[in-house]
This record gives C-alpha cells, structure tokens and sequence, in this order.
C-alpha cells in the first residue's frame, strides 16, 4: 500500500460515497473503486460494506482508517517541514494572538521586518484552549500568544508576563464613581464574560469562587470588542485585561482594579517542541521572548 491509496482511501471513509470522493479527488469513480479494490486485496479484508442504505467500515476497515488519518497527518507535517528548511529569509510565517498584545507586538514586528523583510506575516486570532493545541498540532500556525495555560508534553509555553484583569463600567455606573472596588460590590450586576473554553472566563469565575461569590452572567461574549460595546450601551459590566485598554480613548467607559489579587493572567508564548522552525520563524520566536526578558525593551514596548 502507498500514501496515495490510504489517501483515497480515507476520502472514501469521510464521503461515505464513491462518487462524492471521486469528484473531490478529481478522478473517475471506476479508478477509484479499482484503488480500493487492490488496497483490499492487498490488506486481505474488506474495508468498506455497502447495503441497500449506506456504506459503511469493517472491522479491518476502521482499524485502518484511524492509522491511515494519523499516518497522513504525519506526511503532510513532513512535507510542510522539508518546505520550511530553505526558508531563511523568504516565504509566511503565521502567528496566533490573542486581543491584547495589540499593544506591542506591532512595535516587535516592524523591528522584525527591518532584517526579515520579505517575509510574509499572518496575524490570527486564536483564542480558546481546545483551538490553540489543534492550530499548533495541525501546522496551522508557527507559534502563538496566548493566555491559555498548556500542560502537553509536545507543546512548549513560556511565560512572557502577567497582566491584570480589570473592570469596565459605563461612565453613569454607581461603581463608577468609587475609588475602590471590591469583587464582593459586583455580585448581581449583570455580566459580561467570555463564553466556555475561554481561560479569561476561568481566572474570572476562580476569583469569584475564592471569595464564595457566583457573578450574575447576563451576557456572553467571544471578543472583547463585543463586550465593550454592550458596556457603552450600560447593558452590563465586564472584566478584561488591562493591556486590552491600551491606548482605548472612550469618555463613555470606565476602567478600575478591583481589590483582588486572584484577577490576573499569565501571557505565554507557545509552540510544538519537536516541530522544525524555520530560521526566520526561530528568529521572531526569540524577538518576542528578548523583549520580555530585558526590563529596558519590555518598558519601550509598553510606551
């Protein structure tokens, strides 16, 4: 058997229909039978049972499909790894974010791009726990910034900083108008979190948890952005980070620190252990951690 015809052979599995895989395939549906038929002979069992209904996998049939997506899955990491080898000044270099390092990273980016400049960066946003393992496992990013806290053995996250969570009322809230907050004051006010998955949601919901307190959730949110512009609207009150704020000019919104000390998050910087990067990936993935390793270039960074 070959790479070629576990490849057909899986489209198979995902289409549950010969023709359906034929077309995305762009090959003729008796070519396509005859592969599965000679893979079958090969492996000496059936793989794939139709009746008057649907088609559906054998024993041996299933047993080679989960093998077949992680062989595949293997292959197109090599190829993708043999392509980035000869990549030292030239070709993409994707970097998932999440919202708040819109405060620095543009400054870290355009010091990159003075010795890499033909590089191609993609910036996207990737955000929940479940999405920041899958983009860096399936390739779909070179590193990430992220908030989640990772615990895997392939993946790598180092620690850049810690930032406060804050609080955001609208200028006529009550809270508004007080020096000092504590979380306790918050409990039944309607509010604003991220939605499951979310580790901001977690760090929020562990702080109330400290102190036995349940926030009153009315709305829930995926951006940060969205929250704030139910904020403006007085709908309800919310909790971010506060490098989110940075440089934010809105006479309609109020920020405050909350007397709490749980209300912090830990900034990371992620990426697969055993992946090949690049010199130009390697060369921005040591930028970033540079600027926070030297007080004097995270302070320019934050100005």
């Amino acid at each position: 058997m070959d790479i070629k015809q576990l490849h057909y052979f899986v489209t198979v599995c995902e289409q549950l229909s010969y023709s359906k895989a034929a077309q995305k395939l762009h090959i003729s549906q008796p070519s396509l039978s005859n592969a599965i038929k000679n893979l079958e002979q090969e492996v000496g069992s059936p793989l794939l049972e139709r009746n008057t209904r649907k088609m559906e996998l054998t024993d041996a049939g299933k047993i080679l499909y989960q093998k077949s997506i992680l062989l595949l899955s293997q292959m197109n990491m090599l190829k993708k790894e043999m392509e980035e080898v000869k990549l030292t000044g030239s070709g993409d270099l994707i970097i998932g974010i999440i919202e708040s390092v819109k405060h620095w990273i543009p400054k870290v980016i355009r010091t990159y791009q003075d010795r890499f400049p033909s590089i191609h960066i993609k910036l996207i946003e990737v955000l929940s726990g479940k999405d920041v393992k899958e983009s860096l496992r399936k390739y779909h990013t070179h590193l990430l910034i992220t908030n989640q806290s990772i615990a895997e053995e392939d993946i790598e996250a180092y620690p850049l900083y810690e930032e406060r969570l804050v609080l955001v009322v609208h200028r006529d809230h009550p809270l508004a108008r007080q020096d000092t907050v504590h979380l306790h004051e918050l409990e039944g006010e309607p509010f604003i979190i991220s939605t499951e998955g979310f580790q901001t949601r977690e760090d929020i919901l562990s702080a109330f948890a400290l102190e036995e307190l349940t926030p009153a959730i009315q709305f829930e949110i995926e951006r940060f952005e969205t929250a704030l512009t139910l904020v403006r609207e007085n709908l309800g009150i919310t909790i971010i980070p506060e490098n989110y704020l940075s440089g934010l000019e809105d006479a309609s919104l109020v920020r405050k620190t909350i007397d709490s000390p749980a209300l912090a998050r830990t900034v990371y910087l992620a990426y697969l252990k055993n992946r090949y990067l690049a010199p130009a990936v390697q060369a921005f993935l040591e930028d970033v951690r540079a600027c926070f390793e030297y007080p004097a270039k995270s302070a320019a960074l934050r100005d």
